[in-house]
């Protein structure tokens, strides 16, 4: 069974937020675009430790790198809103699918106490 290029898109972002401090990073670059070195200072983390944080959320399509004119070395990180726009939608279909499941329950469940 072939998956779908949505739902590959689907189980990257899932990968890459499997981790409690890159869900941490998406929280702080909700805020705004932030240097890596920011970042790392903000979570407590090494800088090589914080690369490898950043490198899994660029990698799942999270985030997106950009260097300022200033400073090509400094490594600037902005959330891309593509991921968790189909993380949502993704996540409302499955709401929608067990609010239907549940209400269909509790018409059987209704149905059944009438009978009695």
């Amino acid at each position: 069974m072939a998956v779908s290029a949505q739902a590959q898109t689907i189980d990257r972002t899932l990968a890459a937020l499997a981790e409690p401090h890159r869900r941490r990073v998406v929280d702080l670059l909700s805020r705004g675009p932030r240097p890596a070195g920011e970042l790392a200072r903000e979570l407590g983390l090494s800088p090589p430790a914080m690369s490898r944080h950043l490198r899994a959320l660029r990698e799942g399509g999270l985030v997106e790198e950009s260097h300022p004119a200033f400073d090509a070395r400094v490594r600037v990180y902005a959330l891309r809103p593509e991921p968790m726009v189909h993380l949502l939608r993704w996540l409302e279909e499955a709401e929608r699918l067990w609010s239907e499941q549940l209400a269909a329950f509790k018409a059987h469940v209704d149905a059944g106490e009438d009978e009695a």
